[in-house]
């Protein structure tokens, strides 16, 4: 980490700093503080805003969460935020992502077909619109064809920003080197 972490528990000097820091360690509950928390607690009013949007991408979409994992774990890859992969790639796993479809999504340059055997149609538009728009930013026309072949306005929506707010986190992730993950790959999804 570039920057020390804030103690845990966080302390805090007035009242409006001690409700963000609840309100972070509800949405965290019953697990702890993670480093992230930690380093954004250095700016209470960012890590309160930072947990309101994260948490509304994280639990109030309509993504299933083999979708909404897969893009997050390709944003993890293609901006090499290893943290961010070992927290999330357990997560897919658990939502219906095999460990040899992870394998694809940690694949540099992503292959030119779909391998059927391995990711259905959805999961291929979500890991190709997410690979897009992390690369390239603005999304070419045929990707962006492929997704709404399968996703409503919403749910393009929210698969726009879900890859929007992982690139975010990522960036903050990779730049501070927080968890002090830069430089050791996504390793063993097993190893989890």
């Amino acid at each position: 980490m570039k920057i020390p972490y804030v103690p845990n528990p966080p302390e805090t000097n007035t009242p409006e700093d001690a409700a963000i820091v609840a309100r972070i360690q509800a949405r965290r509950a019953p697990r702890p503080l993670i480093p992230l928390d930690l380093a954004l607690l250095h700016a209470p009013p960012v890590a309160d805003g930072w947990n309101s949007f994260l948490g509304a991408i994280r639990t109030k979409t309509s993504l299933p969460d083999d979708l909404r994992e897969l893009a997050i774990c390709r944003v993890a890859v293609c901006n090499k935020a290893w943290f961010e992969w070992a927290h999330h790639a357990p997560l897919a796993v658990d939502g219906g992502v095999s460990v040899a479809a992870l394998d694809i999504v940690k694949a540099e340059p992503l292959p030119e077909a779909r391998p059927e055997a391995l990711l259905n149609e959805k999961q291929w538009a979500v890991l190709k619109y997410a690979d897009e728009m992390t690369r390239n930013v603005q999304v070419n026309d045929e990707v962006f064809k492929l997704v709404r072949a399968h996703f409503n306005d919403r749910e393009t929506v929210e698969i726009t920003a879900t890859v929007s707010a992982y690139n975010c986190v990522s960036r903050f992730l990779v730049a501070l080197d927080v968890g002090e993950k830069n430089g050791t790959g996504p390793g063993d999804i097993a190893a989890h």
